[in-house]
């Protein structure tokens, strides 16, 4: 299974960080989860990861950020105020799809068919533990062989202590 529970939010940070550090160029992550959950967090542990520059900020409202500066460059989108899947086409997804950056896509689900083949699906859930004290629950799902051997790679490694 590849879930993970993090307590605190630089529990969340350092996963995604753990994930930058093994990304090579190529690679979709692709989010998932409720206003809140942690998309945007995420994205800035990845971004640590790869020692992109500048802070990371929600693209809501401009769709798209890029982040350069890193080892490979960090293409984040946020496609919630999308007025359809298929306006994500006017942004020229591809490019940053199927460069040799790194894209992250908060809300993917609303795009999911313009996804590649192989990427790597987030989601992330808010739950309580029995103490009343708010958590994570982070699911990576790969999507073809890379991503495959990346999250196992993770796993390995056991990048949360828990």
């Amino acid at each position: 299974m590849n879930t993970y529970e993090t307590f605190a939010p630089e529990e969340t940070f350092e996963l995604a960080r753990h994930l930058g550090e093994r990304l090579t160029g190529g690679e979709v992550i692709a989010l998932e989860g409720e206003l809140g959950a942690g998309k945007t967090l995420f994205v800035k542990g990845l971004a640590a990861g790869l020692g992109a520059a500048g802070p990371v900020t929600s693209p809501t409202f401009s769709l798209l950020h890029i982040y350069e500066g890193g080892r490979l460059p960090l293409f984040h989108f946020d496609v919630y105020r999308l007025p359809s899947s298929q306006a994500i086409e006017e942004l020229g997804y591809e490019e940053y799809f199927y460069g040799l950056g790194v894209t992250a896509v908060e809300w993917s689900d609303l795009i999911k068919e313009y996804l590649p083949k192989e990427y790597l699906l987030v989601r992330i859930a808010h739950f309580y533990r029995e103490d009343k004290k708010e958590a994570r629950r982070l699911e990576l799902i790969p999507y073809g062989e890379k991503t495959e051997e990346m999250v196992e790679e993770l796993k390995k490694n056991d990048c949360t202590g828990n």
